[in-house]
């Protein structure tokens, strides 16, 4: 079957294409509209689709609209019930479900000759345990475990796998959501909700859960596969901040409360879907699945012995979770994904043309990997343009900043570049058979959605990937997966003895992880980054802003 995924109602909105149960291409609107998250999810923006993304995933495989024979749409608007009805304050959410009901004739009109029959609605936490589930290599048994803000009526899913089918174990009713609490704390703490979670996460390591007491009255596991989660009265607890101003003690443990008593509650979960399944995997999906210290917690403390976490964890993944869930349902076998790498790229010959018509001047070293391998250990920032664009959140690797983790001011630098705030981390990527001397956590690794205890007699030779609590959220890298990233790794440890590399996404404050290569161009132009990889392509720092001739001939690398 032919099934392209659509998630579009809330936020990050998405396109998936699936052909007999394997994942062709996955790509999340932003990247192509340059808009953060796509749109901000309120219900007047629930109308907009991601029609770029879509066009590009049928374009990727040849298809026409016609061409389907499914689209699924990651919000079932028949298991909704009014928000008043469910404890939310959303007046506005009738007109969210007058737009999900018109979705096939939205979809009609975005993709002309699509046929509206062809829409299926799939329930919202389903599609996000497909994602999951019918994704994870090896998960037939599995237990599954869905949390995030809202679906249709419910914030929770507690499923298993057997087979190609998903069994639903639990769900819980709103208002009770672990997703909606962590977004309230988020815009309670000045940052914006829905968008700014994971730097409550990070904040958190700054503090102590002196206020986990009084969080606990109100946020708990209730024993039976659910939860409350509900009524935090934040005010009483810490005053609030406005957007931007300084934040203070009380501030970082509030939010270091907030995440043990999340930690705690996913932990109760855990051992309640574990009490029914007894499976040995447990894989992950929602929002709540990208804090990436829970999941290390429910790794190390729960009782499964593996745990795989989507790597579009949020929203964006049901657009995938979705379309698997239609193959399944068909009789298409899933295929697991075999990496994150499911969005565009371009040849060497079209980055060569793209950067022609840019007039810039660049070279093609004998080997990039090496190239850029210099350049790091001579302490160059580096924006790193390669391959396909990744699904989800994390760079990955293909589109990257990368630095010289021995040198305890990139931190500090590389935020300055980005734009972002003091307290957050940068990641250490590192290949695979290496990662155990050094990090002390879930491995393999590979989409950055666990974190790890950096070794002692390690923390001082890559300070700037080490936070403030000694933990780095680190990728692994395989050779198999990834040659280029692994050679780059190996060339830079022959030259500084590091086999570690700082990775964090290639953009800027509130702006999409950078996709095309004119994204690649005008970021590097606009932030202090001393070279462009692009392809086997280089461009410097100096040169560019030279106003030097374009150059195709090969250089010996600096």
């Amino acid at each position: 079957m032919r099934i392209l995924g659509i998630n579009a109602l809330f936020h990050d909105p998405a396109a998936a294409l699936v052909i007999d149960g394997r994942t062709v291409a996955a790509a999340e609107e932003e990247r192509f509209s340059r808009r953060k998250h796509g749109k901000r999810p309120v219900p007047f923006s629930a109308w907009e689709l991601p029609e770029k993304s879509a066009a590009w995933c049928l374009a990727q495989a040849g298809l026409r609209p016609e061409d389907l024979d499914a689209v699924a749409y990651s919000f079932d608007p028949s298991l909704a019930r009014p928000a008043a009805s469910m404890g939310l304050d959303d007046p506005w959410d009738r007109l969210r479900l007058t737009y999900a009901r018109q979705a096939p004739g939205f979809l009609r009109t975005a993709l002309p000759g699509l046929d509206p029959e062809a829409v299926r609605f799939v329930p919202h936490h389903l599609a996000h345990a497909a994602s999951t589930a019918l994704a994870a290599p090896g998960a037939d048994p599995s237990s599954v475990l869905v949390l995030d803000g809202r679906g249709e009526a419910t914030s929770h899913l507690a499923a298993r796998r057997t087979g190609d089918r998903l069994e639903p174990l639990h769900g819980q009713r709103l208002p009770h959501s672990l997703g909606l609490v962590y977004e309230e704390l988020t815009e309670h703490l000045g940052f914006l909700r829905s968008s700014d979670e994971y730097k409550v996460m990070a904040l958190a390591s700054y503090g102590t859960p002196r206020m986990l007491g009084a969080l606990r009255r109100y946020v708990y596991a209730t024993g039976d596969g659910g939860f409350h989660a509900t009524g935090v009265p934040w005010a009483e607890l810490c005053p609030a901040l406005r957007p931007g101003q300084a934040w203070s003690r009380p501030h970082a443990d509030l939010a270091a409360s907030a995440q043990a008593c999340l930690e705690e509650t996913l932990l109760d979960l855990v051992r309640w879907l574990h009490g029914r399944t007894h499976d040995r995997t447990l894989t992950l999906a929602g929002g709540v699945a990208l804090n990436c210290v829970a999941n290390s917690r429910i790794a190390r403390e729960g009782p499964f012995d593996r745990v795989w976490v989507q790597p579009a964890a949020g929203d964006a993944g049901t657009a995938l979770g979705g379309a698997l869930y239609l193959g399944a349902l068909g009789g298409d076998r899933p295929s697991p994904m075999a990496g994150a790498d499911l969005g565009r790229r371009w040849s060497d010959a079209e980055l060569e043309a793209w950067l022609k018509t840019a007039a810039v001047p660049f070279e093609r070293p004998a080997d990039v990997a090496e190239t850029v391998a210099e350049a790091l250990a001579r302490d160059a920032i580096v924006a790193w343009f390669q391959g396909r664009s990744e699904y989800g959140p994390r760079a990955l690797g293909h589109r990257s900043l990368l630095a010289h983790p021995g040198r305890s001011g990139n931190l500090e630098r590389l935020n300055d570049v980005k734009g972002r705030e003091q307290f957050r981390p940068v990641a250490p990527m590192v290949l695979a058979g290496r990662a155990a001397e050094i990090f002390d956590g879930p491995l393999p690794s590979p989409y950055m959605l666990f974190v790890h205890q950096v070794a002692p007699d390690w923390r001082d030779r890559i300070p700037a990937v080490v936070h403030v609590d000694g933990t780095a959220r680190i990728q692994t890298v395989d050779p198999a997966a990834e040659p280029l990233v692994a050679r780059l790794l190996s060339a830079f440890e022959r030259r500084t003895g590091l086999p570690v590399v700082v990775n964090t996404s290639l953009n800027t404050s509130g702006r999409p992880m950078v996709d095309d290569p004119r994204d690649a161009l005008e970021c590097f132009g606009s932030a202090p980054v001393d070279l462009l990889a692009i392809g086997p392509f280089v461009i410097r720092r100096g040169a560019f802003f030279a106003g030097g001739r374009p150059d195709t001939a090969a250089h010996e690398a600096i």
